[in-house]
């Protein structure tokens, strides 16, 4: 591959256990996380107003406040984990908060007071009450959804390719929304962190973004699938040898490379520059989108080739002892 204008090849299958270790590294965490998640909020990652249902206060003050102290206040006031954040609106400085829901107006006088008096005075630019607009009946379907979509892309990309090329997309796809759903998990846990119904938008891009870049890969390995077999001289002994899957699979890799980069590379500057400048409301699904997108291609490139090859050496070697017996 050439990265500009520098010829490059890298030997992704001779290094796979060190690819496949990564990934570990990356995962273990994240499910130990969301198994925590489970435990602490009875769910995978720590729900937000969207699951929940809650409070959305929107506050002008006249001086710049420290999240923590107001934070503090709502504690106070009864409404631990609340989630504090700045917003800009018009260049003004603008309090979010986001609690659980304030049913009895007295609740909602006293927490105006311990602000006031905190604080100062105040501009309230809105107060909203939020309903759990995922419910447990819309939760399930989805998942039913999600359950029929993986089925359905195993049955094409086996008609289309092979069974095994299905089942290491889907699992390089798996590894990608563990690796995005165990870091919110640990966010959630250490920061805070809520997921709401653009994370759940956010989840379903990147699968389409992971199946998409690996089919990419896949299909260049299927082309050149033909030349398995064929004789190449060895550089480092100069003798002639076949080419095993192996050597046609990295070669695939390196030949899509480059577009795998520079496409990656395409988007996470828009993500990134979304994330720095877009504002607080989308930040948390932009983040998504960056983690998801930065995992795609590293699982497309390192992972799911590298089990391809290692699910035909498998193979193979099942046959050599087949044959032998």
């Amino acid at each position: 591959m050439k990265i500009f204008n520098l010829e490059i090849k890298v030997d992704i299958v001779k290094y796979r256990w060190y690819w496949f270790g990564i990934s570990l590294a990356l995962t273990v965490p994240g499910l130990i996380g969301i198994a925590m998640c489970l435990y602490e909020f009875h769910a995978p990652l720590k729900p937000g107003i969207d699951f929940t249902g809650g409070s959305i206060l929107q506050y002008q003050f006249e001086k710049p406040l420290d999240l923590d102290q107001v934070r503090n206040v709502l504690e106070e006031n009864g409404l631990p984990g609340s989630q504090v954040q700045k917003a800009f609106i018009s260049g003004q400085e603008v309090i979010v908060m986001r609690t659980k829901a304030i049913d009895d107006e007295s609740i909602k006088r006293k927490v105006d007071q311990s602000l006031e008096s905190s604080f100062g005075t105040y501009k309230a630019l809105s107060v909203d009450k939020v309903t759990a607009t995922i419910g447990p009946e819309l939760l399930q379907n989805g998942l039913l959804a999600l359950i029929i979509t993986l089925a359905m892309m195993i049955g094409y990309i086996s008609w289309r390719y092979m069974f095994d090329y299905a089942f290491c997309a889907i699992v390089a796809l798996f590894h990608d929304v563990i690796v995005l759903c165990g870091i919110y998990a640990l966010m959630g846990l250490s920061m805070g962190t809520e997921v709401d119904s653009l994370f759940i938008s956010a989840v379903l891009t990147v699968i389409g973004f992971s199946v998409h870049d690996t089919i990419v890969v896949f299909d260049r390995i299927r082309e050149n699938a033909k030349y398995v077999g064929s004789k190449v001289k060895d550089k480092a002994t100069g003798e002639e040898r076949k080419r095993s899957f192996g050597d046609i699979a990295n070669d695939s890799v390196n030949q899509t490379l480059t577009r795998s980069i520079y496409t990656s590379l395409t988007v996470v500057f828009t993500l990134a520059a979304l994330a720095a400048f877009g504002g607080v409301t989308t930040r948390d699904f932009v983040m998504a989108m960056l983690i998801g997108v930065i995992s795609g291609t590293y699982s497309s490139i390192f992972n799911a080739s590298c089990l391809l090859v290692y699910w035909r050496e498998l193979k193979q070697k099942q046959k050599l002892k087949a044959a032998t017996a």
